[in-house]
């Protein structure tokens, strides 16, 4: 490894999995899981664009987020598996700097879209009467290239310094792709300054958009306890605990992983940590809305119908 070191540009990723047979009891498991995450995710959003009844802000939103899901399992995954089964361990020094690009970028975009989401509730259980202006078409776009450009934005500020620091003799990086965090451990200086803007970075994108989504929620149950309603109240509240959960099992383990200082940090849990956000959240997600959605899967019902209906005509004809 040595020799591979101070003779190669590229990087070394140590990867997740060991080269045993439990290592491969859990690589099958992951490759199941990805395969999960891709069919679910993109069910959701061709099933979004598909049915007419759910072009409505809060579906949007939904689509956006099974995009965002469907490229983080494709960013990491893929690289990870070849890696596996190929034995070679390396990624070069420009597809390093590219994976931590859109890695970055996707998580930035999905804390914002998460904070768009739980305002599109607010307004919806808040101010009825008010969403069709509060929440027009345009505002709903807006929203969604705003967090799509700020998430890109520090992506890019991050990625490019990250790429233009100077890295030790050794290259090798203690996890399963090129995590920022991990890449710091390898600099040849003092990173200090740029742990504070990663902090930073963490505070804007993640942690004020979670006080947010406390806030706006809070705000939302008090509403749904004043409800006459049963029904409407049943339905407010399955809602808002279906996005309180993926917004849980995203947070939590990314504010947990990038807030603490290098010293707190350990490459074993950070690398448990990363497949809550990188695997297990992108598999959830469409599962959880989906399942606990009576409009999705009526949705779903109605564009089964619409093909099934469509096959009996071109069988006719």
């Amino acid at each position: 490894m040595e020799n591979y070191n101070q003779t190669s540009t590229d990087f070394f990723l140590l990867g997740l999995l060991p080269p045993s047979k439990i290592g491969l009891f859990f690589f099958f498991l992951i490759i199941l899981m990805f395969l999960m995450a891709l069919l679910g995710n993109l069910s959701m959003v061709l099933l979004i664009v598909l049915d007419a009844q759910l072009h409505t802000p809060m579906y949007v939103f939904l689509s956006q987020l099974s995009l965002i899901d469907l490229n983080y399992v494709s960013t990491t995954i893929p690289k990870m598996a070849f890696n596996y089964l190929l034995g070679n361990k390396s990624i070069s020094f420009i597809g390093c700097g590219v994976q931590s690009f859109f890695f970055v970028t996707l998580a930035g975009t999905e804390g914002l879209l998460l904070t768009c989401m739980a305002y599109d509730r607010y307004v919806a259980i808040c101010f009825p009467l008010h969403y069709p202006t509060r929440m027009s078409r345009r505002v709903c776009v807006l929203m969604i290239a705003g967090s799509w450009i700020t998430g890109t934005s520090n992506s890019f500020a991050h990625t490019v310094y990250v790429l233009h620091i100077p890295f030790c003799q050794s290259r090798t990086i203690n996890h399963f792709f090129c995590d920022i965090p991990a890449m710091m451990t390898l600099a040849c200086m003092d990173t200090w300054f740029y742990e504070c803007t990663v902090f930073a970075s963490t505070i804007f994108l993640l942690v004020l958009p979670f006080i947010a989504i406390v806030c706006s929620y809070g705000w939302v149950l008090l509403t749904i306890l004043r409800m006459r309603s049963a029904a409407g109240r049943k339905k407010a509240y399955w809602t808002c605990s279906t996005h309180l959960t993926v917004v849980t099992f995203f947070y939590t383990p990314f504010a947990y992983t990038y807030l603490r200082s290098r010293s707190l940090r350990s490459p074993a849990e950070d690398m448990i940590l990363a497949f809550f956000y990188t695997i297990l959240t992108p598999v959830l997600n469409p599962i959880i809305y989906s399942l606990r959605n009576k409009e999705v899967m009526g949705a779903l019902r109605r564009v089964i119908q619409r093909i099934c209906s469509v096959n009996k005509l071109t069988q006719l004809h």
